[in-house]
């Protein structure tokens, strides 16, 4: 995978397939490296798990995913840890089937094998369980 990216004033633009990508350490003129990388591990684990629940045939009909980084301003401010919570929305949904696909979703997602020895990835999740 190439990607290439040209410097602006503020910060540098990437054309990508889907679009362009503006990246810049100032919020005013584009998205925050640390953002786009909490982003891809939040999003790639939530991608693999939805895949996994669909392969587990259940009926989810909904789901919610937030990131909350944990950074270390004496190392640079480097992201230690990424603790990852899904809202689970659905029928017929239980804990244990949830627990299971979380863990398979973690060793199948590229994002959190890549950084799984240098930041600590939590996961938890709540189900919203709805009538049928």
């Amino acid at each position: 995978m190439e990607l290439n990216f040209q410097m602006k004033d503020e910060g540098f633009l990437g054309e990508l397939p889907y679009g362009e990508i503006h990246i810049s350490g100032n919020d005013d003129f584009g998205f925050r490296p640390g953002q786009l990388m909490v982003s891809s591990i939040a999003v790639c684990s939530a991608s693999v798990l939805k895949n996994v629940l669909k392969k587990k045939r259940l009926d989810v009909q909904d789901m919610k995913v937030t990131a909350q980084a944990t950074r270390n301003p004496d190392e640079a401010n480097r992201i230690e840890k990424i603790n990852i919570h899904f809202v689970i929305k659905g029928t017929g949904i239980t804990e244990d089937v949830v627990e299971k696909a979380v863990e398979l979703a973690r060793k199948h997602c590229p994002m959190v094998q890549s950084v799984k020895d240098s930041i600590e990835i939590e996961e938890n999740f709540e189900i919203i369980r709805l009538s049928i």
